[in-house]
């Protein structure tokens, strides 16, 4: 027992709970983004709603959010943590080192990336998870013709909601649901809230470039065989098409919606 608390608060053990938490969030981003590419669809937001109300109530994946929120939030402490110890243990800055010299720009500012993100998740969470659960958000009623699969839309009040239903009248499916669709359309039509995601976004990127190789090297995946397409994936497809995707969705809205 002894032997694992000190593991856990060695310099090693604080990178493995780093690496451990990071990898988990990168799993976290790639349901998160499957699940908000449903914004693209020209249904008047029926599908995304739907996913909404499906990732907020069904509970293996309100167990796991959990989790996720736990993740975030030992990440980033454990991030400030070793950040000041590896200050205090180098408490002169030299004007550049040949080793500063040759390290990525990322790897040495990976401090100003986290805040970057800590700064957008607290503002994202702020404008639709808080929003969307304490009922700050719009109400609609979407009914889809069984038989020829359109879709109408119609905005409810207050009083013509009580809580998420589906069901088929007729052939007809009505469903009645909170409108987190329209708070990201309404949200999105702020130019600062966009650039504050595109930036992020770009954060995120060179975060995730450095961060995907680190966490596997931590871990001990640092063979020849493996750092090619460990390389490759933390650069194309965490470094690349995710923030793409992601800052995708506030300029479509801003541009297009």
């Amino acid at each position: 027992m002894s032997k694992s608390k000190h593991l856990l608060s060695s310099s090693l053990g604080k990178k493995l709970i780093m690496s451990l938490t990071g990898l988990f969030l990168c799993t976290f981003l790639i349901v998160h983004l499957i699940g908000n590419l449903q914004l693209f669809y020209h249904d008047q937001g029926k599908a995304f709603n739907d996913y909404a109300y499906f990732m907020t109530h069904f509970t293996p994946i309100k167990a796991v959010s959990y989790l996720l929120y736990a993740s975030i939030i030992i990440h980033a402490i454990y991030a400030l943590i070793l950040t000041i110890h590896n200050r205090k243990s180098r408490p002169v800055r030299y004007a550049m080192t040949n080793g500063a010299a040759n390290s990525a720009w990322n790897s040495r500012n990976m401090g100003i990336l986290g805040t970057v993100l800590l700064v957008f998740i607290v503002t994202h969470m702020s404008n639709f998870w808080w929003k969307y659960h304490n009922d700050d958000v719009p109400y609609i009623e979407y009914r889809t013709d069984l038989s020829t699969q359109e879709t109408t839309a119609t905005e409810l009040t207050a009083d013509g909601f009580s809580e998420y239903t589906k069901y088929t009248d007729n052939g007809v499916e009505i469903t009645k649901a909170r409108d987190l669709y329209r708070q990201v359309q309404f949200a999105f039509k702020n130019w600062g809230l966009v650039a504050l995601y595109v930036i992020s976004m770009a954060a995120l990127s060179f975060h995730l470039i450095h961060g995907f190789k680190s966490a596997f090297q931590t871990l001990g995946f640092d063979h020849k065989r493996y750092a090619p397409l460990i390389r490759f994936v933390g650069i194309w497809f965490f470094g690349i098409a995710i923030p793409i995707g992601f800052a995708a969705m506030p300029i479509y809205f801003y541009f297009f919606s």
